[in-house]
């Protein structure tokens, strides 16, 4: 399994996927992707289709949580606690509603509201910042659908909380948890420039706004290759210093691009948009295969999210910059296909840590919210063609 946290941080990335015969590649280079068989309404079928295996398969009422796998097995059901993939949850669910416009997911995500509160002791505050992350920027699109104020009020209260984890070690920055406040991570500090920049959108208190520029400016200067655009990992994690370059996420490229795309809406400054095409372009070479255009497998455990979170900030940037829809689709719904044709289950709309890959006998919540979420962007992106 992928732990993301703790003392080891061990994780290793899978250095390529399987060659699918026949199987098309993104466009920078690689030929023209599969469309899912030409129907307008296919990819809106399928994330539909994936939606209710995770509602069939994962979701426990009594609880109002989202199960840690599927099929479920005994404690390890419900521990530990994955707090950011349930808020991860919130976003798919979120994803679901913008979709259909059906009242099932505000309700589900009124009840995984207070699942996740009622298991976290009543509050939503945690001691790791990226996980408040990522739960604020759900919380705040849950607002955004809904119009419910609870969510809004959530994602403020988080807010608040993370700038508290901004200290000058290694030149400023949000620490990555509370209890190790001199590592500074992608994961702590590119999702909070998404969330400044989008609280600013809801405030117009120009202190968002200037939080977002100055995470964002510490992001870029400290933990992105000026040369090729490549998001690195962290700082500082064994308390020397050194920047973790080998540890290439997929997930830590989607946040950045993501930041500068956000900042970009609001200042319409070009250097930010540059910023986030340039990491996309730098997938081909760091991330992408060769010969089929996937996204590599980045292992279960909280390594199962990391392509969902990637493909949402592709989203983003392929409805703010019409001169890449074309390559930037095209890589979304090669992977969609794939996943669709070779990553799901038989008979079920379960699926693997491979986009290319038949999935294992117990599949991961990490894995299926990551497989919705790419779903739902080749969805959106077959609306926008």
């Amino acid at each position: 399994m992928i732990k993301r946290k703790g003392k080891s941080k061990l994780i290793t990335i899978a250095a390529s996927v399987i060659v699918l015969a026949g199987l098309a590649a993104w466009r920078f280079g690689f030929g023209t992707a599969l469309t899912g068989g030409g129907a307008d309404s296919v990819w809106a079928e399928r994330a539909e289709l994936a939606q209710q295996e995770l509602a069939t398969s994962f979701w426990d009422e009594k609880r109002g949580l989202f199960n840690n796998a599927a099929p479920c097995i005994a404690q390890l059901c419900t521990d530990p606690f994955n707090y950011w993939w349930l808020a991860h949850g919130v976003d798919a669910l979120v994803d679901g509603y913008e979709r259909t416009g059906d009242e099932r997911y505000a309700e589900e995500i009124g009840k995984l509201y207070q699942g996740i509160l009622d298991r976290n002791a009543g509050v939503f505050i945690n001691d790791y910042y990226d996980d408040m992350e990522w739960m604020a920027l759900a919380m705040l699109r849950a607002f955004d659908a809904t119009k419910e104020e609870r969510y809004k009020g959530a994602a403020a209260e988080l807010w608040k909380e993370i700038q508290g984890g901004w200290n000058d070690e290694m030149g400023g920055g949000i620490a990555w948890r509370k209890e190790q406040l001199d590592y500074k991570n992608t994961p702590a500090n590119a999702p909070a420039a998404i969330l400044a920049a989008r609280m600013y959108l809801h405030t117009n208190d120009e202190a968002d706004l200037a939080w977002a520029k100055k995470l964002y400016d510490w992001q870029k200067q400290t933990l992105v290759d000026p040369e090729t655009g490549l998001v690195w990992d962290g700082i500082n994690r064994q308390g020397d210093g050194v920047i973790d370059k080998d540890w290439k996420f997929t997930y830590g490229q989607g946040v950045f691009i993501g930041a500068g795309v956000e900042l970009y809406r609001i200042t319409k400054e070009q250097a930010y948009l540059d910023d986030a095409l340039r990491t996309a372009g730098n997938l081909k070479q760091d991330f992408l295969s060769p010969a089929t255009g996937m996204l590599p497998s980045e292992g279960d455990g909280d390594g199962g999210l990391f392509k969902g979170v990637l493909v949402r900030y592709i989203g983003e940037l392929i409805q703010t910059e019409p001169s890449m829809k074309k390559e930037l689709r095209d890589m979304l719904l090669t992977n969609a296909d794939s996943l669709w044709e070779y990553g799901k289950g038989k008979g079920k709309a379960l699926f693997s840590n491979s986009w290319a890959q038949t999935p294992d006998e117990v599949v991961q919540l990490s894995t299926q919210l990551s497989a919705v979420m790419l779903l739902e962007q080749a969805a959106k992106a077959d609306q926008s063609e």
